[in-house]
């Protein structure tokens, strides 16, 4: 089974009882156990990590990076400002999707722009816990 990583980043340790009108009520063992089974479907092997340190996130991408491991990433708050999260990205050696569980789009004026969309291999928003589901289909089916 191929492995990919599955990184969230800051506050969503608290899934299911931040703002659960944008993210849900699932929690974050809910999405983990998701993408471990999703990824068992399309024979993926998914480690899933979540980090709310901006140094523990890029070391992982490194690590990613250097091991051409895919990455399916919800950078969260990190998306809009982390230039260095960026320059990791860039550093990607396999595909790597941005996940969102909300829709940045739809929502306040800061949450519009991402740093790092243009490095990734794709973007996926607003469609909740589903959004991780999508991205490692994506991951699957990119090989």
């Amino acid at each position: 089974m191929r492995p990919v990583y599955v990184l969230s980043g800051p506050n969503l340790s608290r899934l299911g009882t931040r703002e659960p009108d944008v993210y849900g009520a699932e929690t974050l063992a809910d999405l983990a156990a998701l993408c471990r089974e999703t990824g068992r479907e399309l024979g993926l092997s998914v480690d899933v990590r979540q980090t709310d340190d901006e140094a523990e996130m890029i070391s992982w991408l490194h690590e990613a990076a250097d091991a051409r491991i895919p990455v399916v990433l919800n950078p969260a708050a990190f998306t809009h400002y982390s230039y260095a999260l960026r320059d990791a990205i860039a550093q990607r050696t396999a595909p790597l999707i941005e996940v969102h569980i909300s829709n940045p789009a739809a929502r306040e004026e800061f949450r519009h722009n991402s740093v790092v969309a243009g490095v990734a291999t794709g973007t996926i928003a607003g469609f909740g816990l589903r959004s991780y589901v999508l991205a490692l289909q994506a991951v699957a089916e990119l090989g």
